[in-house]
């Protein structure tokens, strides 16, 4: 560390969240030989640990913040570590840098990764296969869409982590545990941050990437600067938990299943999400507002008879409804509402219109991966609409992975993403206030790991650029 906090100045840049934007913004701005300070209000990579997944808790004792989703590395980093290097998903940095850049960054932080050790190989189907299942999708109204993937694992996830920090531990002002209240503005341009404990730390330039958990955060204080925000849809759903046989022919060469679907009923865009082939579901705890939510993650070394993913469902509000993370958040809090946790029902329950109960759960087919989720039905909590979208994507993906939409499938739920705001940004990710930088999930300029890296790099070059014409 490059001393402690209360003994330096002022920072050429300072960045909020430790996720995969804020690392490479500050790899980038180190090597460039600037004064970086790094703030988290998550713990570091070797605290990062779940009480559940060690053993100390059979339930989630709702950390503050959730080991999960908040700390070195960020929530997808460290949940699953997966690496989607196709320009097709994880966000909408091509609107702002274009494709062909977008494939030159997407490049680079692959590397990158590489070079600090996810070694993994990449996965890409074969192109005989992939058309044979994208025909049989087609067919059921799935758009399949094949990408290069390259899985890191929970497990080797936390050893690149490390690898991180130890470059930037050594180069830049790093700070876990450490809350950031608001960020400081002065005549139209950044002046720093005040940290929760009053602390002001100054900087001409601050980048706000604070992730998926964060973008209420990022909410109150885009609306305490009066910056401009859209809201995007929001994307509320369900973890599908199967053997991994009705899986295996499609995992072993695409890794994960990209497909996207319009449900008849409602005309709803609907989509698979974060597939993890023989892994667990996990919880999250949302510390802002206290709920409990659903997700899972694969480990490289350690690997479980079943297969989970997400179904989403997006959908579209028009004005005057401006609070899409509100709206997930209500129907999160009915799940919990009903059982102190996640809800977990067979998909045969849910279609006969009752309940799982414990019994239930264990005379089926798949043994829950997330012991602690609560026999339930998750009708009382997911409205007709998402059910309705959700079903009829699970009818369509038995003609890909036959077997899924029988009655011993899991439903675990409910499954939001918290990233439903997109700040105005112009091509170099600053906002309207000079120096106020945003990248990441948080910001709605990505969904995934990729180009969350790659959105910080862009913030990151344009402030170099800046200065260098500025010189």
């Amino acid at each position: 560390m490059k001393g402690e906090l209360d003994n330096v100045g002022k920072f050429d840049f300072i960045i909020v969240g430790a996720g995969p934007a804020g690392l490479f913004a500050a790899l980038e701005l180190s090597r460039a030989g600037k004064s970086v300070a790094v703030f988290d209000k998550g713990s570091p990579i070797s605290a990062r640990k779940c009480p559940i997944k060690t053993g100390a808790s059979k339930d989630c004792v709702r950390c503050h913040p959730c080991a999960i989703i908040s700390g070195w590395g960020g929530a997808g980093a460290y949940s699953d570590g997966k690496l989607t290097l196709t320009p097709e998903f994880g966000g909408n940095l091509e609107r702002s840098v274009g494709r062909e850049k977008l494939l030159d960054l997407i490049d680079e932080v692959d590397r990158t990764f590489v070079h600090f050790g996810a070694d993994s190989p990449v996965y890409e189907p074969d192109p005989v296969f992939a058309a044979d299942v994208i025909r049989r999708g087609r067919a059921a109204g799935l758009q399949v869409i094949p990408a290069r993937i390259r899985h890191m694992g929970t497990d080797r996830a936390k050893q690149v982590l490390a690898s991180f920090y130890e470059e930037l531990g050594a180069s830049c002002e790093v700070r876990t545990r450490t809350e950031v209240q608001t960020v400081l503005v002065e005549q139209g341009r950044a002046k720093g941050v005040l940290l929760a404990d009053g602390t002001l730390v100054e900087a001409p330039a601050v980048l706000l990437a604070p992730g998926r958990e964060g973008a209420p955060w990022m909410e109150r204080v885009a609306s305490d600067l009066g910056l401009s925000v859209d809201s995007l849809p929001v994307d509320i759903g369900v973890r599908v938990e199967i053997p991994d046989e009705i899986a295996n022919d499609l995992t072993e060469q695409f890794y994960e299943v990209k497909a996207i679907f319009d449900a008849p009923t409602f005309d709803d865009r609907v989509r698979t999400f974060c597939m993890c082939p023989h892994g667990e579901v996990v919880t999250e705890y949302q510390s802002d507002s206290g709920l409990v939510i659903v997700n899972g993650h694969s480990n490289r070394d350690r690997k479980t008879q079943n297969t989970n993913f997400a179904i989403l469902v997006s959908t579209e509000f028009t004005h005057p409804f401006r609070d899409p993370n509100g709206y997930g958040g209500a129907i999160a809090r009915l799940a919990n509402m009903l059982g102190g946790t996640v809800l977990v029902q067979r998909l045969g329950d849910l279609k006969a219109g009752r309940r799982s109960t414990a019994g239930r759960i264990e005379r089926g087919l798949v043994r829950p991966t997330l012991q602690q989720a609560e026999p339930g039905d998750l009708s009382f909590a997911l409205p007709y609409r998402h059910l309705t979208d959700i079903l009829e994507m699970l009818k369509a993906l038995n003609a890909i992975m036959p077997g899924i939409d029988g009655p011993h499938t899991l439903l675990y739920g409910v499954e939001v993403k918290f990233y439903s705001l997109r700040l105005s940004l112009d091509k170099g990710l600053q906002t309207s206030v000079k120096g106020l930088y945003a990248a990441g999930d948080g910001a709605g300029v990505t969904r995934g790991l990729v180009q969350a890296s790659a959105s910080g790099l862009v913030a990151a070059r344009d402030f170099l650029d800046t200065e260098r014409e500025a010189s």
